[in-house]
């Protein structure tokens, strides 16, 4: 049983609606925004609450084809429906289409009650008439085939398939034995003037226990050969013992240190600013862009690079007819035209460090959005595919939600309450290095930061963030901001209850007036559920304003599973009926990859969530903002 069944255009003007009204609306605004503007059309099955959505695209005419009904349905006719109606519509109004365009949308009446009822009929019944399944009469089963001969067994025989079965299995050992047996009876055999002569019970006994002293000795070397169980038995780590003579035992001791980041107990870090700053000249608080190269700048490039690079000619005609090749012109786009394009861009994509499943999803919605389309006269398939392509990755890196933090601060500000973000990610990725480095371009725009040692598993992580905390104190001193202390640390030390520890940070950032509140959590493989449970318990606890996953932009196939992951494990541990999961993504390790920048366009893909901040390097100023045309730019360069 149908929900509903809508045509429209791509325009947003419905032309004709079965069963709509108020319930279609809102399941076909959330296709719409989620996979249509995302270009997230790789599979025509859409979900929304308890409604399943497919859909077909019409690209010659610009419409779209929607229907809906119950996620706990199966019906198997939906698909031959759907395009049973596209097949019809197109073929009743395409002289209308043709003839007036756009305006014909707008003026046209589309009377279609009558077609659409007669093809949902015959829909149905074709899926209920199905002819039941006949067994086998006895002359059409394989039995009917065997004679009487060859289902008697002999006694002591054994059967002809066993025989088959045990040779098929025992066929390289028997292959081994074969190639061993010539030369067996040619080292046996006698020579004699007529037949060879056959081996005596004696020499077959005494051949067979040569053979098996050999192999009984070859056993021995090979055991003597491992390694013996006494090297093995030492085990675990020999604490090394420096010589120090107790000179530096009281300066190296941090075990007691409870200062919470103040700043007169810390004592102050020697180190030069420019190491820290890396580039002087930039504006304070200004979050830059990623540079990128257009392709123009490296045509150019390899213009001046190869300037004396010997063309071939050829004949007049030939020339104009290569140049002319590939041209198509006022020609539909179909499935096979674009199959070897598609197929050079998958493997572009995955050699760009795009996970595989990302790329053929991606290459299958331009596909869709391509087919039937009308090209120009002088386009190629290439750069049409290649352009959408392009278009499809850019709108890919804009999701629906844009992050401003600096607004998001500001608003927390007015109600007096601090605003709080949480980083959580696998080990190893960078979550305390970027953590300071955003603390940095919060201190330039002038909002103080609370940073919360959440991290209670890792060896050194507290005092790793003690460190970024004196450097940033030794930036901006207190007398620079009228005496207010900018950056703080608020730790408890190791073991404790992270969860605990982030909501007494919150309670004490309250009371003593920050803006902002950074937690810093424990890095955990996405399979460890014990690790998943305290994150989803720190999250569902604390509820901050927003929840950053930290990726490095190394990964290829790895991000989908992580953010996947990552995901299920806050939804799955949560309490709460909607629950809180990623909100952003911060890309790390960017300068790293060169041009294989596939990583940006996976997470962005599975999580529809934004690339909030891009880190580009080791100083406190190596923090950028994503920059959509310079991903694509990067991915798409050969």
């Amino acid at each position: 049983m149908l929900d509903f069944f809508t045509i429209f255009s791509k325009g947003g003007l419905v032309l004709w609606c079965f069963q709509g009204g108020p319930a279609a609306t809102a399941p076909v605004n959330a296709l719409i925004r989620s996979v249509l503007l995302q270009e997230r059309g790789g599979n025509n099955s859409f979900t929304h609450e308890a409604l399943t959505l497919k859909y077909k695209l019409d690209n010659q005419f610009e419409l779209v084809f929607v229907v809906g009904f119950q996620k706990i349905l199966t019906l198997t006719y939906v698909d031959k429906l759907i395009d049973d109606v596209h097949k019809e519509f197109r073929d009743k109004y395409r002289n209308e289409f043709q003839q007036k365009g756009t305006l014909g949308l707008l003026n046209g009446t589309f009377d279609f009650k009558d077609d659409f009822m007669r093809l949902l009929r015959d829909a149905e019944e074709s899926s209920k008439v199905r002819a039941p399944t006949v067994m086998k009469t006895f002359e059409q089963s394989l039995k009917s085939q065997k004679t009487v001969k060859c289902m008697i067994e002999t006694r002591g025989e054994k059967p002809k398939e066993k025989v088959k079965s045990k040779k098929n299995k025992g066929s390289k050992k028997e292959g081994t034995e074969v190639g061993a047996a010539p030369g067996k009876a040619s080292a046996g055999d006698k020579p004699s003037s007529g037949d060879r002569e056959e081996l005596t019970k004696d020499e077959i006994l005494q051949k067979n226990r040569e053979e098996f002293f050999r192999r009984h000795m070859k056993a021995g070397e090979k055991s003597s050969k491992s390694p013996k169980p006494e090297a093995q038995k030492e085990k675990g780590k020999k604490p090394r013992v420096w010589d120090l003579e107790n000179s530096n035992a009281k300066v190296l001791d941090y075990s007691n240190s409870a200062t919470n980041g103040s700043t007169e107990a810390c004592p102050v870090e020697e180190f030069d600013p420019d190491t820290a700053l890396g580039d002087r000249n930039r504006e304070p608080g200004r979050l830059y862009d990623l540079e990128y190269e257009s392709d123009e700048e490296a045509e150019e490039e390899k213009v001046v690079q190869h300037p004396s690079k010997p063309s071939v000619k050829k004949g007049g005609l030939g020339g104009m007819f290569g140049m002319l090749k590939g041209l198509v012109g006022s020609k539909s786009l179909t499935r096979e035209d674009m199959d070897p394009v598609l197929e050079k861009m998958k493997d572009h994509l995955i050699a760009k460090n795009v996970a595989a499943e990302i790329a053929v999803q991606l290459c299958e919605s331009v596909a869709k959005k391509l087919e039937g389309k009308v090209m120009g006269t002088f386009t190629t398939v290439t750069s049409t595919v290649k352009q959408a392509l392009q278009e499809a990755l850019v709108q890919i890196l804009q999701p629906q939600r844009r992050v401003d933090v600096l607004r998001d601060v500001m608003d927390a500000q007015r109600h007096r309450r601090p605003y709080v973000v949480t980083f959580c990610g696998v080990n190893g990725v960078g979550k305390s290095t970027n953590l300071a480095k955003i603390s940095f371009w919060l201190i330039e725009n002038g909002f103080s930061v609370l940073i919360a040692a959440c991290d209670t598993f890792r060896a050194g992580a507290v005092e790793q963030l003690r460190t970024h905390t004196r450097r940033l104190n030794a930036l901006h001193p207190p007398e620079s901001h009228g005496g207010r202390t900018m950056v703080q640390l608020y730790e408890k030390g190791y073991g404790k209850d992270a969860a605990g520890i982030a909501m007494e940070a919150i309670a004490y950032a309250r009371n003593q007036g920050f803006d902002v509140v950074l937690v810093d959590t424990a890095g955990r493989m996405q399979d460890n559920a014990p690790l998943m449970t305290a994150l989803a318990k720190l999250i569902a606890v604390n509820t901050p304003d927003l929840v950053l996953f930290v990726g490095e932009a190394l990964v290829g196939n790895e991000a989908v599973d992580q953010l996947v992951k990552f995901n299920k494990a806050l939804a799955d541990h949560s309490m709460a009926q909607t629950p809180r999961l990623i909100d952003g993504i911060v890309l790390t390790k960017f300068d790293t990859i060169d041009d294989k920048v596939g990583a940006a366009i996976s997470m962005t893909y599975i999580t529809s969530k934004p690339i909030v901040f891009v880190g580009t390097g080791q100083t406190y100023c190596d923090l950028r903002s994503l920059n959509a045309k310079a991903v694509v730019a990067a991915l798409m360069k050969a």
